[in-house]
């Protein structure tokens, strides 16, 4: 006969415990769990003897055997700062044109270039060097200050509008903001640097700011040695480092651009910058 709920049977243990007429049944875990979980019990206060594992007020338990991951860590430290110096001292003392033009050397720059630049250049020019709005792509091959070896370790060591003698260093005008240009004249340049690329808009004002914008039209679309010691970007491409639609271009004639970049060999040594040079020149677009 099937058994009511709240029934039990002779040989079934309860915990004496009822509810609403309901019985708890004695049901013990297999032996086999017990075991494992007598063993885990057993080998944490093994660990807890043997390995460092209490934190204290000022410090923690040493255990036993006296064992440090962060002693093994430095170990490991010294011994690949040892084992990279003999390359690094290498880089230190060759010209950029050296290491490139030696395989085993150009391996090592590029394999430090790529970590340094993921610790200090991709917050600003992403993890890929994408780039994004007011911070260059540095895979493509339009360099505001040249894409030579010789540029790139110059841009890095020195860096752009940074507080350094060597720095690069350009200024563009604010039109709008000095009154050189009215708001409607503004207007009309702006439609006349995006006819440059091939946008379409409005011939008579892009006409019209052709006329009014002499200090800008000359270098529009050079980039000739004059174009790049001045850091002038081509404005007859379709790149724009902060945005190529109308609104953000009268922005930046009306109040110009200041981007900056800090100069690096004020925070690393010229080792480092030697790899960084190399492997932002072997990204894509180095010239």
């Amino acid at each position: 006969m099937a058994k009511k709920q709240g029934e039990t049977s002779a040989d079934e243990e309860t915990t004496g415990h009822e509810w609403d007429g309901i019985q708890e049944l004695n049901k013990p875990l297999p032996k086999w769990w017990l075991y494992t979980f007598y063993a885990c019990i057993v080998w944490a206060v093994g660990y807890w003897i043997l390995y460092p594992a209490w934190p204290l007020i000022s410090s923690h338990t040493a255990g036993y055997l006296g064992y440090s991951q962060r002693e093994i860590v430095a170990a490991d430290l010294v011994q690949a700062q040892a084992d990279k110096a003999g390359f690094r001292d290498r880089i230190a003392a060759s010209d950029l044109e050296t290491i490139q033009s030696d395989p085993e050397l150009l391996n090592f720059a590029l394999a430090g270039g790529a970590a340094a630049f993921g610790d200090n250049c991709a917050p600003c020019h992403g993890r890929g060097a994408q780039g994004a709005s007011g911070y260059p792509n540095l895979q493509d091959d339009a360099w505001l200050w040249g894409g030579s070896l010789d540029d790139i370790h110059h841009t890095i060591q020195f860096g752009i509008r940074a507080d350094d003698s060597e720095t690069r260093n350009s200024q563009m005008p604010a039109f709008g903001k000095l009154g050189m240009l009215k708001p409607d004249q503004v207007s009309d340049v702006a439609e006349y640097v995006l006819s440059l690329s091939g946008n379409e808009g409005d011939e008579d004002a892009a006409e019209r700011g052709k006329r009014s914008s002499p200090p800008i039209a000359p270098r529009a679309t050079g980039r000739k040695a004059k174009a790049i010691a001045l850091g002038a970007p081509n404005l007859s491409d379709e790149l724009w480092l902060y945005g190529g639609d109308k609104a953000t271009v009268v922005q930046t004639i009306t109040n110009s651009r200041s981007g900056m970049m800090p100069a690096w060999h004020e925070r690393l040594d010229p080792a480092t910058i030697k790899e960084l040079a190399i492997y932002v020149h072997s990204l894509g677009g180095g010239q």
